[in-house]
Order: C-alpha cells, then structure tokens, then sequence
C-alpha cells in the first residue's frame, strides 16, 4: 500500500512538473504602464494593443483614452484618435490636453460636426449625474411643499419646483439622445459615404470625413440609419462607425 502510494506521488509530482506554467495575468494598470513606456519607445501600434486591453478589462479613465488616442494619432488613424479623445472628455469634460488635441485634429482633418442647439451648447458644461440629482431633489422638494401646510405660496413654490425638475429631465433626455449620449457615434473610416439606401450602388448623400459625427437611430444589419452634421439622414455602414460611450 505504502509502494503504491509513493508510485503514484511520483507520477504525480512528474507530471506536474511536466506542465507548462502559464505567466500571471497582467493586471490593468499594469498594461497601461506597459502602453506608456510602449508608446515612449515610439511603439505605437503595441501601445494600442497594450490600452486596448484596459479598455476591454473596463478600469477607464480619461488618462486612459487619451492616452490611446495619441497613439492612434501616431499612426495616422485620425479617426479612432477622435474617438478616443472623445470618450476621455466624457469622463472627464475639463480634460485640456484632451480638449486641445480634439481641436486640432478635428481642424487638420476637416471632420464634420453635428450642429449643437443653444440648449446643447449649454448642457455641454453640465454633468448629467448633477442634472439626475436635481430631479430628484426638486422632485421631492415639490411633494414636501404640498404636502406641509398647504398655502398659496407653497403651492406655488411646488409647481416652480416641478417646472425646474421636468427642465432638468428634459435636459437628461437631450445628452442621451446627442452626441453626447448613447447614440453619438464618430465616424472612423476614410472619406465614408453616405447614401440614401443600405446598398453600395445607392446615391450618395454626403462624404463624411474621418472623425466626423453621426447619431446612430436605427441599426439594421451591416447598416445604421443616422444623423448627418448637415441635419440629413442618412445609410451608413456599420463597420465605419463606432459609438462613443461602450
């Protein structure tokens, strides 16, 4: 019994030994020191590979895409350089360096912008988790008011509070559904057509220039239904867009 025993720890212990040991994973801020000095020696492309993997793993930041969208600029894909440089303002919106590129790249390569509202161009400095917490807050504002003492004045007083908290909502609903929202998407392939159907053969509408912005509608199949900066709509391919948020 005692023999067996030690045969067959022996065989174990050999084939143990025999297995190849697999290297611990790289933890993501790891890899995005990896992609820092990748991107210091000038290895762009491994830079991007190296981010790309933080991204997947989902610990972002705005360091993080900003990062990735200087090396995409490196390598001359001035598109996802965009888009990159967009997603690091949505995380953070007072990024200068982030802000600075974003101009500069969008003025070199001409790339073509949805035309904001006034409303818009207002919500662009405005957090919407804040604007969430002012729904709430005024929401409940409004029912503490009619429900304590009710008065004139109190009435009142609530019915301005539920102007604001619909303004607010209002203002929640405009970021989601801009540029800003879920359906903002930039455009990351050359001098991409728009047309009028989901066919290659179909009229052309407009040639969007790498970087330029779309708000995605409708997706439908190898095709998305979109937003043109000209107010038009539009087919485009699916492929030649990616969204901003992930």
């Amino acid at each position: 019994m005692r023999l067996s025993s030690l045969i067959l720890g022996s065989l174990v212990a050999v084939m143990w030994y025999a297995l190849p040991m697999s290297a611990p994973a790289e933890t993501p801020a790891a890899e995005f020191e990896k992609g820092n000095h990748e991107f210091a020696d000038r290895n762009f492309k491994d830079a991007i590979a190296s981010y790309e993997s933080v991204v997947k793993s989902g610990e972002w930041s705005a360091n993080l895409f900003y990062n990735l969208a200087n090396a995409y600029y490196r390598e001359r894909d001035v598109g996802r350089a965009i888009l990159n440089y967009e997603r690091a303002l949505r995380i953070d919106p007072h990024h200068p360096e982030a802000q600075a590129n974003l101009r500069l790249t969008r003025e070199e390569t001409h790339a073509l912008e949805l035309s904001p509202s006034p409303a818009t161009r207002f919500l662009d400095v405005v957090n919407p988790s804040v604007l969430a917490i002012a729904v709430a807050s005024l929401f409940w504002a409004a029912f503490i008011l009619l429900i304590w003492r009710i008065r004139t004045a109190n009435v009142v007083a609530a019915i301005c509070c539920l102007i604001a908290c619909a303004i607010c909502a209002l203002g929640i609903y405009s970021i989601e559904h801009g540029i800003r929202g879920a359906t903002g998407a930039i455009v990351v392939q050359d001098n991409l057509e728009a047309r009028v159907a989901t066919a290659d053969s179909a009229q052309s509408i407009l040639a969007l220039p790498a970087g330029s912005e779309v708000l995605v509608l409708q997706p439908r199949g190898d095709w998305s239904y979109v937003v043109l900066p000209t107010n038009r709509r539009g087919w485009v391919s699916a492929k030649a867009i990616a969204r901003i948020w992930l």
